[in-house]
């Protein structure tokens, strides 16, 4: 499937019908069964629906970072962006991807 971000944020998880969403890399995971982390009240509820890249290769919760960019990425935060894409591929399955 192909998602526009305005499409993928309906996956935030605030509609109890609906899967939650998160995208890394522009690859969009299914991460329902991490209800508690990325569903509504869970610690990581700002990345659902949204493409976390940015976010997870900085470990930053902030608004302002959470962006599909990742200009400006030192070679660490790649890596550790990288090392977030590996636990995500092997927790939850890929749904489809982001596209502009």
């Amino acid at each position: 499937m192909e998602f526009t971000a305005r499409e993928l944020i309906q996956y935030n998880g605030t509609d109890p019908s609906k899967p939650i969403y998160l995208s890394v890399k522009g690859r969009v995971f299914d991460v329902t069964t991490g209800n508690s982390f990325y569903g509504p009240g869970g610690p990581y509820q700002m990345f659902a629906g949204r493409d976390a890249s940015r976010a997870l290769a900085k470990m930053s919760k902030n608004d302002e970072d959470i962006s599909p960019s990742l200009d400006g990425l030192t070679e660490k935060e790649i890596g550790v962006l990288n090392d977030w894409e590996k636990k995500f591929e092997a927790k939850y399955p890929v749904v489809g991807r982001v596209v502009s």
